[in-house]
Order: C-alpha cells, then structure tokens, then sequence
C-alpha cells in the first residue's frame, strides 16, 4: 500500500499544490511563532469571556439564559470554521488569510463592549467565532509544512501546546483582566497579542501566490451542508443541559437535523473532486485512531480543568482569580513538559504508543485520586492531581498527533489539519455536553437519596427549624461532591477504553528524524498492530 490513501487516487488540478520546499531559518521560527500566538489568542477569546460570563452579565445587564447563548454561538460558529478554514488557507495563502483572520479577530474585538443590544452582541460574537475559528488549522498545516525533519515532532508538541496548555491560561488571564482592568478588557485582551502575531507571521511566513482558479470547483454544496450541521450539533451539545436534553423540542430539532445534514455532508465529501475532507484518508487505520483517540482525550483534558473548578466555585465559593493558581499550576510546567516529551519521542528507538499508554496511566490516575473527594478539600488538595496531569497531557496527546501525521503525504496536509481540527473543536462541545449531563444527573441523585434519608429520620431531629434551614446547604454540598467523584469514574473508563483501543488499533510510526524512516513501511502495510506484536520488537 502506498504512503497514504490520497496518494492512491490520480493526480488532478483538484488537488492542492504540493507546498516548494523552504528552508528553515530564524525568520521561518518567527513566522511559527507568530502563528502559535495567534492560535493561543483565538483559545484565550473563548474561554475568558466564557469564564467571565457571570461577571460580564451583571455589566452588561445580561440574563443567564441569554448569556448562554453567546457561549454557543460562538462556540457553533468556531467548530464550523475549522472545517473550512485550510481551503481559504491553499486559496489565498496560509500568511495573507492568517493575518487577515487575526486582525478581524482583534478589530471585533475593540467593538465588542460598545455594542448598542444583545442581538449586535450575538453577531459579532458569531464573527469572532469565525475568525478565531480558522486559526488553529494554520498551525497544524505550517509544522507540517515548513518544519525538517529534525524539529516536526517540536511542532507537533507546538500544536500540542495549543490543547492542553492554553485554556488552563484562559482562568488566570480572566481573572487578571476582570479584577484588574475592568469588564472592557475581557473583550480587549486579543488585540495587543494579534497585533504581535500578525507582525510576527507577516515578517516571517513566506508568501504564496493566490490560487483563485480553485472557485471554480468550489464546494458549495459541502458548504451548506456542513456549515448547518456543525452549527446545530454544536448548539444542541453546548444548551443541551440548560433546556432539559431531549425534553426540549428545540434539542431535538438541533440533533436530527444536525445529524442528517452531516450524513449528507460526508457523503457529498466522499465524491467532490475539490472536497474539505477526504474521506478516503479514513481508510488509513492509524489517522482513524487519532481522531477518537484525540476526542476522548480532549475530554479528559477539559474535565480536568472543569470538575475542580467547579468544585471550588459551588462548595468554597472561589472566583477565577482563586482558582488561578492552580490552573497555573497545570500550564506553566507543561511548558517544559512539551517539549521533553516531543525530545522523549523523536528517539527512534522510543515507541510513541508506549508513551501514549502511560500519558492515559497517568491521566487515569489523577481522576481516580478526584474520586476521593470530599466536602473538606480545598486548593491545595488538588495540585497533587495536576502533577500527574502536567505529564500526562503531553504524554498523550503528542503520540496521537505523531501516529496521525507521520503516515501521510505532505499535500494531505490540509485535508488532515481540517478533520483533526473540527474534531478537537467538537470535543470540547462534547466534554461540555457530558459533564454538564453526568453533574446534574448525578447531583440530582443524591439529592433525591439524601432527601429521602432525612425524611425517614426527621422525627428523630429535636430542632427541625434549625436542621431545616441547614438541610438544602448540607443537601447540596454533599449532593455536589458525590456527583464530581462520580464524575470522575466515568472519565476513567474513557481513560481505560481508549488503552484498549491503543492496543488493537494503531501500527507503529516512527520520528521523521529517524535515518531510515524513508524505508519504512507505511502503517497501513503493517500486518500486526498489537503493542505485543514481535514486529514491532524489532
């Protein structure tokens, strides 16, 4: 079998240019740099105001219920843009549409406090969705493309970084532009680093030539297909817990016709000879793999940060800037982390699914430890759990990006860089929709059970008005812990099943680096794919 599946079908003018090769140089590292930047402003944008949203709707005279909705719309909006976004990216060149994106996402912006009513709110945030959306595809498609051999894996831990390290930053820098610089400033934090990032990508990503013949087999009908559909399950995930799941009309709209359009979507992908995704690629066991692999681990990822904070805000009553040291606690040391385990895995002799399995060892740990949980933790009690996951992220989610990439043609760039990208972008409307789902479910459980316990044993009580006044605090609270520790044991079966997966699914890659890794067979050429499998010993 070939090196990839796209490389199987004859070469046509559909196919995106096979990218000149360019040396890589100091301006080059700039250029890099600038796009990581502006892939971790976008994520900054997105989850501050979302941290922030309580505070912003008192200053805004912002309901709960119509605050929500600006979650999502910029949420639905984010997803969907990261389907489409390399094709403008092969249209009008990775730099000038890199820029223009940034600077659309900065100037939104500077308008956004001084919006006259909500529905002007509600459209520019769903432009700014769009914007910060097409950003991080750029990042993917500039370390596969530009990056030697040598350092590919550091880009990947690059993009790795904008994973698992970034939205651990967005609770600090929340709560340092609320309590410091006022509510203005949790729309106004992109701009100073957009306006670098552009610099940064303007002086160093060299310049392509506008390919403007490619809107003559433009794929309208995948885009107004899968616009919708992305849009819909999206919405439906992220408002799901709020309108009662499928008690709601509205939820059940969302999901049939959002599943439906995206049916259709992937079937017109599968024929179009200018698609956004190629299907076709999914025939290649190891980039299947990834793309669960990379959704349940993303959803690991967001509990991680989600059930502690939720914890501390509901029982110890802490606000973002209590909580921000032990999300510091999580980002900085993976700012080492990364590139150790890139290093760890560019050694040829090192099996990346090895490293894999014990990044979800570790992982698994740390929510098994959360399982202990009670009503007397505070937020010491949980650096402990950061530790292990500060190793364990890395150790993950780099493994997955090398056995997805390092098995594909340089031109399937985009086509990868689009999927690998929506399906991160649906993890975290996934992960909200789960622990959204499995806390109120949970919590109402015990509810009812601890209810039902002082109901049977109230007559034994000799204050009842004092008890009765305590009960809903007391109810709650314990209510609250039990759901997170319950919580927790749901993401260690994810945890579990993706091992298991990992040992039957993906074939071995190896570094780019590595002398002989022209030679090697292909993954999909590979007849074993056990971690056991005597081939792979050798």
């Amino acid at each position: 079998m070939s090196l990839s599946i796209a490389s199987q079908a004859p070469p046509t003018n559909t196919d995106p240019a096979k990218p000149k090769p360019t040396p890589f140089s100091p301006r080059l590292g700039a250029g890099l740099i600038g796009v990581l930047l502006a892939v971790l402003v976008a994520g900054f944008n997105e989850h501050v105001t979302e941290i922030d949203l309580p505070d912003l709707g008192g200053a805004l005279g912002i309901g709960y219920d119509n605050g929500t909705w600006l979650t999502a719309i910029y949420e639905a909006c984010n997803v969907s843009a990261m389907a489409f976004a390399p094709w403008c990216a092969a249209t009008f060149s990775l730099r000038r549409f890199t820029i223009t994106v940034t600077g659309l996402l900065a100037l939104l912006a500077a308008f956004a406090p001084f919006m006259p009513d909500l529905d002007c709110l509600y459209i520019l945030r769903a432009v700014q969705g769009l914007a910060g959306g097409s950003l991080p595809p750029m990042l993917m498609s500039v370390a596969l493309r530009y990056l030697p051999p040598k350092i590919k894996i550091y880009g990947l831990g690059a993009y790795a970084l904008s994973a698992t390290c970034g939205p651990n930053l967005a609770t600090p820098l929340a709560a340092l532009c609320f309590e410091t610089f006022g509510w203005q400033s949790v729309f106004w934090e992109p701009i100073p680093l957009c306006l670098a990032s552009m610099a940064l990508v303007f002086y160093g990503i060299p310049q392509d030539p506008l390919r403007l013949e490619r809107f003559r087999q433009f794929n309208w009908s995948g885009l107004l297909l899968g616009f919708p559909a992305i849009s819909m399950i999206v919405i439906a995930l992220m408002q799901g817990d709020r309108l009662d799941w499928f008690q709601s009309s509205l939820i059940w709209d969302l999901t049939v016709c959002g599943i439906a359009f995206f049916a259709l979507f992937l079937v017109n992908e599968w024929s179009h000879p200018l698609p956004f995704f190629k299907i076709q690629m999914l025939r290649n066991r190891n980039l299947s793999f990834s793309l669960i692999a990379l959704a349940m681990v993303l959803v690991l990822a967001v509990a991680n940060v989600d059930l502690p904070s939720r914890y501390l805000a509901e029982l110890q009553s802490y606000r973002p800037w209590q909580t921000a040291p032990l999300m510091l606690a999580l980002a900085i040391p993976q700012l080492v982390a990364l590139p150790l385990v890139a290093a760890l895995c560019n050694f040829r002799q090192v099996d990346c699914r090895w490293v894999m399995a014990l990044g979800l060892l570790l992982m698994a740990g740390s929510v098994y430890a959360g399982t202990f949980v009670t009503s007397d933790w505070y937020r010491g009690n949980f650096y402990w759990l950061q530790a292990m996951q500060v190793l364990g992220q890395p150790m993950a989610v780099i493994p997955i990006l090398m056995i997805a990439t390092l098995t594909l043609a340089p031109t399937d760039g985009p086509f990868v860089s689009g999927m690998f990208n929506m399906v991160k972008g649906f993890a975290n409307a996934i992960a909200a929709g789960i622990l959204s789902f499995l806390f109120t479910w949970r919590e109402h459980l015990h509810s009812n059970i601890l209810l039902d316990h002082y109901g049977a044993s109230r007559f034994l009580l000799s204050d009842l008005t004092r008890n009765d006044m305590q009960l809903a605090s007391t109810v709650h609270q314990q209510a609250t812990v039990m759901a997170i520790a319950d919580s927790n044991w749901i993401m260690i079966g994810i945890a579990l099943g993706l091992l298991v997966l990992l040992t039957l699914i993906p074939s071995r890659v190896y570094p780019p680096s590595a002398p002989a890794a022209a030679k090697l067979k292909t993954a999909s050429s590979i007849p074993s794919t056990s971690l056991s499998s005597p081939s792979l010993a050798r």
